[in-house]
């Protein structure tokens, strides 16, 4: 029994839900790829629950404590999965990379496998117009002292051309002369003025800019494919105000987010404590107060990881409408076919024709793991 339980595919679900009889609520397995991203998705799902329908979030092994993409995409899951069982994974630069990997190959085309758009859970955590609120929670102070999306639609500007060339050094396999890594050291945030925030954008427009020219003299050839590229993440939502979407998600929010969300609480917990001490009768009724709001107030890091203010972001809507289009073809008897190529969740490039010099299957290290 446990050995058909851990071979489970998509049918086998069917088959347990037609136990339940015509009227039963019908299941429907999502696999994730990490215990955080769990809540994630589950938010996300039960917008499209019914009475006929739910969704079960879990992580692909019950055997093991393995996670990442790899594992919720490994070939012992891949072709097991249907109109009964989902998988739901960060984008990653994998879709940015449009199939050139065969990783890559199946988030992008996959019917069953539902990805980010944006590169990862912590990118929606740091949704520009969600951060005033992530402030409130931190601090409970409602009063607005910078402007979060109108910086980070600059600061997104600034890097984004040097954010083209990272991901042309992905397409074309040159990722080890510009990697993520080398790309957040030029892109992270030490601090912010806040009251001069157009200080900060300056200098890092400065290191992108040298960082750009030492890229073109390095890849002369890259001027035939670079404009292209840029035209082409652009139909796929990359633009100029948008960039930090798409860039590795844990560098936006330990390197950016977090540095500045810490600078702006500061402020408003200060100027809480001061209103608190200016409305105190006497010492004891102050200290009490005082104790009272240190105990109320939260960490920046860890109100970011728990708001969902960013269920109104345009990429989190495509997402949802991908679902659904899903199972409006399912429940009309139209559910597409499972790709059946094996290779296609291994890992593992198609042997290229003899002679053949297309970087169509490229070997990068994409997973949350090793990127």
């Amino acid at each position: 029994m446990k050995q058909l339980v851990r071979n489970a595919d998509s049918r086998y679900v069917e088959a347990m839900n037609r136990l339940s009889g015509k009227n039963g609520r019908q299941r429907v397995v999502a696999y994730v790829e990490s215990y955080e991203d769990i809540f994630f998705w589950s938010t996300l799902l039960r917008t499209l629950e019914t009475p006929s329908r739910y969704f079960e979030v879990m992580l692909p092994s019950r055997t093991t404590l393995s996670k990442g993409k790899k594992i919720a995409l490994s070939n012992s899951l891949g072709a097991r999965l249907g109109s009964c069982m989902i998988a739901c994974v960060d984008a990653d630069y994998d879709y940015l990379l449009q199939g050139v990997t065969p990783l890559s190959e199946a988030v992008c085309k996959n019917p069953y496998i539902f990805h980010t758009y944006a590169y990862a859970i912590e990118n929606f955590q740091c949704y520009a117009p969600a951060l005033h609120n992530v402030c409130v929670m931190t601090t409970l102070n409602d009063r607005s002292i910078f402007d979060f999306e109108t910086f980070l639609a600059q600061y997104s500007s600034v890097i984004y051309p040097l954010f083209i060339w990272n991901v042309w050094c992905y397409r074309f396999g040159e990722y080890k002369n510009f990697s993520m890594l080398d790309f957040y050291h030029f892109v992270r945030l030490e601090q912010v003025d806040l009251r001069h925030p157009e200080r900060t954008l300056d200098s890092l427009r400065h290191l992108v800019n040298a960082k750009m020219a030492r890229l073109q003299k390095t890849f002369p050839a890259a001027k035939k494919t670079y404009k292209p590229l840029r035209e082409e993440l652009q139909t796929l939502g990359v633009t100029p105000e948008t960039t930090y979407l798409f860039m590795r998600g844990h560098d936006l929010f330990d390197g950016v987010v977090v540095p500045l969300l810490n600078s702006v609480c500061e402020v408003l917990h200060r100027e809480r404590e001061r209103e608190i001490r200016r409305l105190a009768n006497h010492q004891v009724q102050m200290q009490n107060e005082l104790a009272a709001y240190q105990h109320a107030v939260s960490t920046v890091e860890e109100m970011l990881r728990r708001h969902t203010n960013y269920v109104s972001a345009p990429l989190y809507q495509r997402i949802i409408d991908d679902v659904a289009r899903l199972l409006d073809r399912i429940d009309h008897g139209n559910a597409p076919a499972v790709p059946q190529r094996q290779d296609f969740f291994l890992g593992k490039s198609t042997p290229e024709q003899p002679g053949s010099q297309s970087p169509a299957k490229v070997s990068v290290p994409l997973s949350k793991s090793n990127s």
